[in-house]
């Protein structure tokens, strides 16, 4: 089961850390081009989602490094299939149907909550 959280977990933590970066500190301009929706959202929120999402990165990955509450773990993955649900219904809610990526990254983040609830 350990093996099969971090084959998940770690390339989760990667996409989210490099999406968080972007979006916590591109310009809308910069992010227009793969993010249609940015223009919808207001810059601090955008800011905000982007730290959250470096946070539920973090939180993917320290706490079962470290040992230190890991159970946080499970906590972020599903932190971030809440995001995830959110991201849907943005995207439908603008009329973006290219909703493929965020319901493979939503069932990736429930199946790494089930599998950090087995880690401990």
């Amino acid at each position: 089961m350990n093996t099969a959280y971090w084959i998940l977990a770690a390339p989760l933590a990667l996409f989210y850390a490099y999406a968080g970066t972007l979006k916590a500190t591109r310009s809308p301009d910069h992010l227009r081009p793969m993010m249609a929706w940015v223009d919808r959202v207001p810059l601090p929120a955008l800011r905000a989602l982007g730290t959250v999402e470096v946070l539920g990165a973090i939180g993917l990955v320290l706490p079962p490094l470290t040992g230190v509450a890991p159970p946080l773990a499970m906590a972020a993955a599903v932190g971030l299939v809440l995001l995830q649900a959110g991201a849907v219904a943005v995207h439908l809610t603008g009329g973006d149907r290219r909703i493929a990526l965020n319901l493979g990254l939503v069932t990736t983040a429930a199946v790494t909550v089930w599998l950090a609830a087995g880690l401990w």
